[in-house]
């Protein structure tokens, strides 16, 4: 008897090879298995999803802190007492652990569907490992650092929530289709009970989100009030250097109102505009006088001051990354800039029939002008010729020397605080500024500006929740906004909201339907063409099958075997090849 080796066929599964080759490196058909999953790797699996989850809000929130990342940068600058843009090498890392993350996880769950073992390779797990450890120690530096800035979320919510809303219900739902396989299509288990749970409790609570939800740009669009006026911060920070006069000019032609600035007194009673304690940041004081670099600016008399470069950092630095769009001409302009005084300012203001808001800074008990800062103001605003009714400063002190002169508190208060002081504005950062805050001053006529306000989304929501005006150290962005980037009615709202939540439950029961027929139909095919004609050549077990073929096919190999040991004779052979997705049935030295 001649035994004949049956031929070896190979179906090729570029897909799968290449799924089970990067997750896992398993690139050969036999490493592959369908078997279930370890607890083990079911556990890195946890900590991938886990990862790409923190990863997104980590991502989110950088994406809406946008708005301040100059107030980060400052804020380092604070602390370390060197100037440097930490923005860019945060941004870097999240960009490219969010993405080697999230390719991953979708490798994992592509896994999951086509019945393969979760076995994470070794290089993978410490890079999920790292990943993970760098984004939650940027947490908990921001938190130190930055901690007030974790309020952005909640107020980026009010203008971002319908559409992380209907985000998350679409991604919930294309989650229905893994877990109907897992349930539908297995024995019945607690895990199977608790895992479909947790999935409807998710699904109802996303149903339901929508009630939490206030956003004040849903509203009727006649109760939409006037466009908030735009106060340049410092000028145009991003297009000069910050409190110079070239700054404030851009400020102007960009379509600011109002121009605001940081007043601080030398120790020859001149106001100049300088926001921070030290001139090192903005100046070449380090060059000018070395010695002096680290003492406070109000103890320089007014010529030093005015001797020193308050442009070159600019260009240095490019903190607002909009130096490389600069032409030649505005490097040269930038580049032979001076301390502003604020008569220059006021002067500038009174021109353009602008009017101002002054953060003024006193001076030390230990300067001289300690007692008598709010006269040099005065004498600044005499010379520059300007209206007291158009120059606004803070804090709110020294009332009673200062009679007739326009005054905002940078605090958040009471209205009857408010009354009691007599104040008519105030002048609030944007996180300390609810909705519910802001109507409640408004109904009290009170005014409000926020700061700082620089991106369109921040601007839109503050429009539609009807502040007067705002603060922006992008007075040239907001100038593109000429109306909110989005508003709807409550109706609207409503009737997109209940059509999503119809649509996502209509899928979700369609697939927990579909996946329940297919695989009774599979078992009624299999035990159909059983029953009519058996025959062990025209058997094919595939590599890669969904879970019900994979259940069928044990059972078919089964027969198989019952039937060689009740009656094939010697003479026969029956090769199996699983792998190869064939089974190879020879009989006196024939193959089929």
């Amino acid at each position: 008897m001649v035994k004949h080796q049956p031929l070896q066929v190979y179906e090729k599964q570029v897909f799968v090879s290449f799924v089970t080759g990067i997750y896992g490196c398993r690139w050969k058909r036999y490493q592959r298995s369908q078997d279930e999953s370890s607890r083990w790797e079911c556990t890195w699996f946890i900590i991938l999803s886990s990862s790409f989850l923190l990863l997104l809000f980590w991502a989110y929130f950088w994406l809406v802190a946008r708005n301040d990342f100059n107030d980060f940068n400052w804020s380092v600058y604070n602390r370390l007492g060197e100037w440097r843009d930490e923005t860019i090498p945060i941004l870097a890392s999240t960009t490219v652990g969010f993405s080697y993350i999230t390719f991953l996880l979708i490798l994992a769950l592509f896994h999951i569907s086509l019945g393969q073992q979760l076995n994470l390779y070794w290089i993978h797990k410490i890079g999920v490992l790292a990943t993970l450890l760098t984004t939650i120690s940027g947490v908990i530096s921001v938190d130190d650092l930055w901690g007030d800035e974790w309020d952005i979320l909640i107020v980026s919510l009010q203008s971002t929530a319908p559409f992380l809303h209907i985000g998350a219900l679409a991604t919930v739902t294309a989650f229905s289709w893994l877990v109907a396989g897992y349930v539908v299509r297995r024995e019945r288990s607690n895990v199977q009970v608790m895992v479909l749970l947790i999935y409807i409790l998710i699904l109802l609570a996303l149903y339901l989100a929508p009630l939490t939800f206030t956003c004040p740009c849903i509203m009727d669009r006649h109760s939409l009030k006037p466009r908030p006026d735009i106060i340049g911060r410092r000028g145009a920070p991003m297009l000069a250097p910050e409190n110079t006069m070239l700054s404030f000019n851009r400020a102007l032609q960009h379509g600011a109102s109002s121009l605001e600035a940081d007043v601080t007194i030398s120790v020859d009673g001149v106001p100049f505009l300088l926001r921070d304690r030290t001139l090192r940041r903005t100046t070449d004081v380090s060059k000018v006088f070395p010695s002096r670099k680290y003492e406070d600016a109000s103890f320089f008399n007014w010529t030093e001051i005015r001797s020193l470069n308050a442009g070159q950092w600019f260009l240095k630095t490019d903190p607002y990354w909009t130096v490389g769009a600069l032409l030649a001409k505005d490097r040269n302009r930038i580049g032979n800039q001076s301390v502003c005084s604020l008569v220059e300012m006021l002067r500038l203001a009174a021109r353009a029939n602008s009017s101002a808001l002054l953060n003024i800074h006193p001076p030390p008990p230990e300067h001289p002008r300690h007692r008598s800062w709010f006269m040099d103001i005065l004498w600044a605003m005499q010379k520059a010729g300007i209206s007291q009714k158009r120059v606004t400063w803070t804090p709110d002190t020294d009332r009673g020397r200062v009679r007739g002169l326009q005054q905002t508190a940078n605090e958040k208060l009471s209205v009857e605080e408010i009354r009691h002081r007599g104040i008519t504005s105030l002048t609030l950062h944007y996180n300390k500024a609810s909705n519910k805050d802001i109507q409640e001053y408004l109904a009290n006529n009170v005014s409000v500006t926020v700061f700082p306000v620089n991106a369109p989304w921040l601007y839109s929501s503050l429009w539609c929740s009807g502040v007067p005006s705002v603060s922006s150290d992008a007075p040239q962005v907001l100038r593109k906004v000429p109306y909110p980037i989005w508003l709807m009615s409550q109706n609207a709202y409503n009737f997109i909201w209940m059509t999503s939540d119809l649509v996502s439950l209509a899928i979700v029961i369609g697939i927990f339907c579909f996946q329940k027929v297919g695989m009774r139909v599979c078992f009624d095919r299999w035990r159909m063409s059983g029953m009519q004609n058996y025959n062990p050549e025209q058997i094919m077990l595939s590599a890669v099958t969904r879970r019900c073929s994979r259940d069928v096919n044990i059972m078919k190999e089964k027969l198989i075997f019952s039937e060689l040991n009740n009656g094939l004779s010697s003479t026969e052979e029956l090769s199996l090849y699983p792998e190869n997705g064939y089974v190879r049935y020879s009989h006196g030295g024939l193959n089929h």
